[in-house]
């Protein structure tokens, strides 16, 4: 019996496995930090690479009853996602203890094996599909790719609407009515599937605490629920991240980072703002007088203020509003403040705004809700001083935790706008955390030169840099400074008992006079820099300070391969902070993805090989091309991700419009590719394809830069639509070699359609760390090269065969 296609159940489920691997992302940057994402995107491939194994084993008696076969793989699929979810939730684990405790390895590979099981089902379902209706595969594949694409949109639409672990609870909703949807299509009789589809409405009855995301106890909320009377007093939840806002009455916070140690004042009362349970920023009552908001004067980032007399003030990442205080309580005369998260923003505008005296209402204060560098770039608003703002949370970034966080806010070409948004004379100043040995200022300060140089400017004139207990604060100037800010400076540091690290003709005897190290590091460090052995420092140094660029974002990695065995013989003395757990983790995750690649998907498959005596007829071309595929596709998809965040800026704009056009127009090519299919004319198909990703892939890789830069000040909607524009051919081609590819094994060797489906899915499960690390080392330029390279050779791995199966 012949079905027709349910491809409105296929998109229903592909489009919740995309939902819930983005909800799983979200959840993991809670729980633990984001560079759990890798994890998540590898074990979600994981399940499809060993759905492929299963079906190679199973296929043949699934498909005597495929729709019963079909239907139960979504049932499961929707218990899987609920279950699986809250048994990961009760495995202790600690990232931080991988080193020397090896139960955590254990527990982190039970929770990625758990957490690949309901793409595993999903997988079921969609691959059972593509062997029952081979010679429509590319209507299979093109609903897939669809669905897909409409997922990356309900999940965004979902986080603003809900809890990320409530979201859970839609997920499965879903996926009831993708079972009554599937019983429907493929003409399914009798009452279980309804009653099934039905039973998914009562996980809305099940308790919150069941699935509220279980904290790591040493992200920053949690070490701060352990004071005495400290409680959440609000909770708000979107796409970007868990706000929770906490009191502490018994024992007042007191946070202003970077306070001299001879501060006379300290802050007055106060909320703590956290962001994912960490990056915390605090919302300082507004006092009865400007007076007592005088400790703002006695932090290092209090220093352009006595410099000059800015009036027009940025402030990039306005956080909680201490850097807008400071400015208020200094009397500049205009603040614009730039905070991404909206819900930051209503919360300063609205319910603490009595609290903050109303102090972000005002008229000489316009507090935007924006990507900061995006503001930057379309504005037309000159400043006295751009101040970034100190945001990351100090034992998280000394730890490496935000190794693998790309930021165009604190790349050469970011440091170059802001210095040509400064009106003559103007300020850049960088507040950043000290950390020993120095890494993160003196990282910023190379970056800043790097920044100058590009702009022909004068490095050695036009920087200067101090050093607290705490945080460092870095100048760069529109212009030269003069003899009479080099006296302030140092009076202004010499009040405080705040350190000098540079100024122009600054001798190394005036530095490390307060806060004393062994040596004056970072004064030698910044001479260095500046000097023509800046090279041979930089590869002499035991951390990796190279100033990042648009291309290689990651300010925050500072780990050299050379320094690692002399870190891990530390690990024991204090030295596991130096290790970069991001980086770390990502190698981790790819080992084990390549571990349990093998053991679950190219082992079973080559035992079963091997116990049934089975002869597949050249195999090795087939294989070859699905697992090069497997590859290209998402290193091209992550790669472009990234060269558009340059020009959407916003997070969310990206995910949701480069994501969303790529798995759309990528569904759309592989509708398109079933013409070819039908026609026998495969092997024109996949050049056209491979032909079409070549060409724009390398038309980008040479225009997107320069297109970028004077199309930067678009209306937000053009941009957009542009941005969809310039995905649309890249995309469309890109979905069609998978499909070509699948109908030409259908008519030539269908019995190797569940093997290809597990070599893709290993490939996809390597991919995404893969694509990863090249991109930290190489940059994203050499990814898309990479993935360019991979199509190449899969279309040049076909093409005998492709030509074979034609004559």
């Amino acid at each position: 019996m012949t079905h027709q296609l349910p491809r409105l159940s296929i998109a229903l489920i592909s489009a919740t496995a995309l939902a819930y691997e983005l909800l799983l992302m979200r959840l993991f940057s809670i729980v633990q930090w984001h560079h759990f994402a890798y994890m998540i995107i590898s074990l979600a491939l994981l399940g499809y690479g060993a759905s492929g194994t299963f079906l190679s084993l199973r296929a043949p008696r699934l498909l005597q009853n495929y729709p019963r076969a079909y239907l139960t793989n979504i049932a499961a699929f929707a218990v899987a996602i609920l279950g699986c979810y809250l048994l990961a939730q009760r495995i202790s684990f600690n990232a931080e203890e991988l080193l020397w405790q090896p139960s955590q390895w254990l527990s982190l590979a039970a929770i990625y094996l758990l957490l690949s099981l309901p793409f595993f089902f999903a997988a079921n379902a969609l691959g059972l599909s593509l062997i029952y209706f081979k010679e429509r595969a590319a209507r299979i594949y093109s609903a897939d790719l669809l669905g897909a694409g409409l997922g990356c949109l309900l999940i965004i639409g979902l986080l603003f609407l809900v809890f990320a672990q409530q979201a859970i609870v839609a997920l499965v909703i879903i996926l009831g009515c993708a079972l009554l949807c599937a019983a429907w299509e493929l003409k399914v009789k009798g009452q279980l599937w309804r009653w099934l589809a039905a039973a998914s409405v009562l996980v809305v009855f099940l308790p919150g605490a069941w699935l509220a995301p279980q904290l790591s106890e040493y992200k920053g909320l949690s070490q701060m629920k352990r004071v005495a009377g400290v409680e959440v007093v609000e909770e708000r939840s979107s796409p970007l991240g868990l706000l929770s806002v906490v009191d502490s009455p018994q024992i007042p916070l007191r946070y202003a980072p970077g306070l001299s140690v001879a501060a006379s004042s300290w802050p007055g009362e106060q909320r703590g703002v956290f962001f994912d349970g960490d990056n915390m920023t605090a919302i300082t009552a507004m006092p009865a007088s400007r007076a007592q908001l005088a400790y703002l004067d006695e932090l290092t980032s209090a220093l352009p203020y006595h410099l000059h007399e800015p009036q027009q003030v940025l402030v990039l990442g306005a956080g909680g509003g201490a850097e807008v205080m400071q400015a208020y309580y200094h009397q500049a005369s205009f603040i614009d403040a730039v905070e991404l998260n909206s819900q930051l923003v209503d919360l300063l505008k609205r319910e603490y705004s009595a609290y903050t005296g109303d102090l972000f209402n005002r008229d000489e204060v316009n507090l935007i809700s924006a990507e900061a560098r995006g503001f930057v770039a379309t504005t037309a608003q000159r400043y006295d001083l751009i101040q970034l703002s100190l945001l990351d949370a100090f034992a998280a970034s000394s730890a490496g935790m935000y190794a693998l966080s790309e930021t165009y806010l604190y790349t050469v070409e970011a440091m170059g706008l802001y210095l040509s948004r400064l009106n003559t004379n103007g300020l850049v100043a960088i507040t950043r955390w000290v950390d020993l040995p120095p890494r993160d200022g003196l990282k910023m300060f190379n970056t800043l030169v790097h920044a100058l140089r590009a702009l022909d400017g004068q490095p050695s004139q036009q920087l200067m840099m101090i050093r607290g207990w705490q945080t460092t604060t870095i100048l760069a100037k529109n212009g030269v400074f003069t003899q009479e800010q080099i006296a302030q400076l140092k009076h202004f540091c010499r009040e405080r008992g705040f350190d000098l690290v540079y100024y122009p003709g600054m001798a190394l005897e005036e530095a490390n006079q307060f806060n004393l190290l062994p040596q004056p590091y970072f004064a030698q460090a910044a001479q260095a820099l500046l000097s023509d052995q800046a090279e041979q420092f930089l590869a002499d140094y035991k951390f990796d300070l190279t100033a990042p660029t648009d291309d290689r974002p990651y300010f925050h990695r500072f780990l050299k391969w050379t320094s690692l065995s002399e870190l891990l013989s530390l690990r024991e003395r204090g030295g596991m902070g130096l290790l970069e757990w991001g980086y770390l983790i990502l190698l981790a995750t790819l080992l084990q993805a390549l571990v349990a690649s093998v053991i679950f998907i190219l082992l079973p498959l080559g035992l079963r090989a091997l116990a049934a005596g089975e002869r597949l007829r050249r195999p090795l071309p087939a294989f070859s091309y699905f697992f090069l595929l497997g590859l290209a596709f998402l290193f091209l998809e992550i790669a472009f991700m990234q060269r558009f965040t340059q020009f959407l800026f916003h997070p969310l704009y990206t995910i949701a419009v480069v994501l969303c056009a790529f798995l759309i127009f990528a569904g759309l090519g592989s509708a398109y590719a079933q013409r070819f299919a039908a026609a026998g004319r495969l092997r024109q198909g996949i050049a056209f394809a491979v032909g079409g990703i070549a060409l724009c892939g390398l038309s980008y890789l040479v225009l997107l830069g320069p297109l970028f830069t004077a199309l930067i000040g678009l209306h937000p909607a053009l941009k957009v639509l542009l941005t969809i524009v310039l995905i649309a051919p890249l995309a469309f081609c890109m979905g069609m070699p998978f499909p070509l590819g699948l109908a030409h094994l259908g008519r030539t060797q269908p019995a190797l359609l569940p093997w290809v489906w597990g070599v893709n899915g290993c490939a996809s499960v390597l991919s995404a760390v893969l694509a990863m690390l090249l991109a930290v080392h190489f940059g994203f330029a050499v990814v898309v090269l990479a993935g360019l390279l991979l199509y190449l050779l899969a279309y040049a791995t076909m093409r005998r065969e492709v030509a074979a199966d034609v004559r």
